[in-house]
C-alpha cells in the first residue's frame, strides 16, 4: 500500500527529476517520483543516438539561452561535469570524449539510466510509472509551512486507482514539449499558470529545418549526404556538419543554429569553411585555365552536391573551362559558395526537437535552490525552466545541476 505522505514528491522521472530525488534521499528524506510514461528516463535512453551525450567537459553560462543569462551560473558552479563524471566512474561506466569535448557512453545510454535508478533505489526512493497527475493544491495551515496535495491516477494492467498524496516539497521535473512520444508535455507549464507564475514563450529548438521552395527538392535528392559547414543566423556562428534530409536540413550545425533562428529569418551557409572560394577559383583560372569549376569543387565537396549547385547557381558555365568564365562571374560563384543564403519555411517542430526554448520565467525562481520565490516548497528543475543549452551535453548538465541544487534543500 502506497504511503500517503512524503517529504518530497517529484513529478517526472527524467534526468532532472531522478537527480533531484537521489540528492534529496541522500539527506534521509522520503521521496516519491511520479512518471506519466510507462518507463523512467525515456529521453535519456534515446539521447546521443542511444549512447547518451551525458555532459560536456567545458560548460559555461555562454552555452545556454535564457531571458536571464546569469540564472544558470549558480547551479552550474555548484554541480560541475566533474561531479557527474565521478558518479559515472563510481559505477564503472565506460565513456569516451568526442569532438567539442562531448562525453558519450561507450556501451549504451542504459548505463546512465540504470545508474540513476540504482542510486535512487538504494536510497529508498519510490518510483512509479504510468501515473497521471490530475491536480495539485497548495494547503496553507496557520502557523505551519504549506503542504502540497497531489491527486494522481495510478494505472496498472489490472487496475486504476486515484490517490491524493501530500508532501512538504513538490518538485516539477516534467520536461517540456519536445518529442511527445518520449513523454514530452506541457503539464509543467499548466501547473506554473495555476500558481500564477509567468512563462517565457516556448518554441521547438535544436530542431531540423524544412523548406517549401526548390530547396526542398534539392534536399530530397541529396538525402543522407553530410558535409562540414559554417552557419550563421542572427549574429551566431557554428562550425559543424550539415545533413540533407527528405524534409530539409539537419545535422549538428542546423540544430545549433535553430536556437537562434526565428520564422522568416535567413540562414547563411559557408560550404567551404576556411577557404576563400573566389580566391581559390581565380588562382585555378590562372594556374589551370582549361579545367572546370566542377573539377576543383569535386575535391572539396561531395560530388552529388556539386552537381546540384552547378545546376542551381552556374548552369550556363557548367561545360565551360575556367579560362572562358569572366573574373566577375567566378567571384560571384565563389561568394555563393561561401555565403549560401536560405530561408527555411519552418522547423520540424516539437515532434523531433531535442529541447524546448523558453519556459517558466527564471525571475520568479531562486537560482541557488530552484524554489519559487512566492510559493515555499514548490520547485522547478530541468527543461521546464527557461534555460536551454547548446547541443553537446549541455542540457543534461543543466538537468544534473538544477536537480542537484533543488535536492540539497527540498
Amino acid at each position: 500500500m502506497l504511503n500517503k505522505k512524503f517529504d518530497i514528491i517529484v513529478l517526472g522521472a527524467g534526468a532532472a527529476g531522478l537527480m533531484t530525488a537521489l540528492t534529496a534521499a541522500q539527506r534521509n528524506k522520503t521521496v516519491l517520483v511520479l512518471e506519466k510514461s510507462n518507463k523512467a528516463g525515456k529521453k535519456i535512453l534515446m539521447s546521443g543516438g542511444g549512447r547518451s551525450n551525458f555532459t560536456n567537459l567545458y560548460v559555461e553560462a555562454e552555452n545556454f539561452l535564457s531571458n536571464n543569462p546569469h540564472f544558470c551560473k549558480s547551479a552550474l558552479k555548484r554541480y560541475t561535469p566533474d561531479d557527474f563524471i565521478a558518479m559515472v566512474q563510481k559505477h564503472g561506466i565506460d565513456y569516451e570524449e568526442k569532438k567539442h569535448h562531448q562525453l558519450f557512453c561507450i556501451n549504451s545510454s542504459k548505463d546512465i539510466l540504470n545508474m540513476l535508478i540504482q542510486e535512487c533505489t538504494e536510497l529508498g526512493v519510490e518510483i512509479h510509472t504510468d501515473v497521471e497527475t490530475e491536480k495539485v493544491v497548495k494547503i496553507n495551515k496557520e502557523g505551519a509551512e504549506p503542504l502540497y496535495e497531489v491527486t494522481s491516477v495510478f494505472n496498472s494492467k489490472t487496475s486504476t486507482e486515484k490517490t491524493a498524496l501530500q508532501c512538504k516539497s513538490l518538485v516539477v521535473a516534467t520536461g517540456a514539449l519536445s518529442i511527445p512520444t518520449l513523454g514530452g508535455s506541457g503539464f509543467g507549464y499548466e501547473l506554473a499558470k495555476e500558481f500564477k507564475l509567468p512563462l517565457i514563450p516556448r518554441r521547438a529548438s535544436l530542431v531540423p529545418f524544412m523548406f517549401s521552395d526548390e530547396i526542398k527538392g534539392l534536399c530530397e535528392r541529396l538525402t543522407g549526404l553530410s558535409t562540414p559547414v559554417d552557419i550563421i543566423s542572427n549574429g551566431m556562428n557554428f562550425s559543424e556538419s550539415m545533413l540533407f534530409t527528405h524534409r530539409g536540413l539537419s545535422g549538428p550545425a542546423i540544430l545549433q543554429i535553430s536556437n537562434y533562428w526565428n520564422p522568416g529569418d535567413e540562414i547563411i551557409i559557408n560550404l567551404l569553411p576556411e577557404i576563400n572560394a573566389s580566391e581559390m577559383l581565380l588562382i585555378k583560372k590562372i594556374e589551370d585555365p582549361k579545367t572546370s569549376i566542377k573539377k576543383h569543387l569535386n575535391d572539396l565537396l561531395p560530388k552529388a552536391l556539386v552537381l546540384e549547385l552547378e545546376e542551381m547557381c552556374w548552369p550556363d558555365y557548367k561545360d565551360h573551362m575556367l579560362a572562358e568564365i569572366s573574373k566577375e562571374n567566378i567571384q560571384n560563384i565563389g561568394n555563393f559558395l561561401n555565403a549560401w543564403s536560405l530561408k527555411p519555411a519552418a522547423t520540424e517542430g516539437y515532434r523531433t526537437a531535442e529541447v524546448t526554448l523558453g519556459g517558466v520565467d527564471t525571475d520568479v525562481i531562486n537560482s541557488k535552490t530552484m524554489e519559487t520565490k512566492d510559493h515555499p516548497g514548490l520547485f522547478f528543475v530541468g527543461e521546464v525552466l527557461d534555460v536551454t543549452g547548446h547541443l553537446g551535453g549541455y542540457n543534461f548538465q543543466w538537468a544534473w545541476a538544477s536537480g542537484y541544487s533543488a535536492g540539497l534543500v527540498v
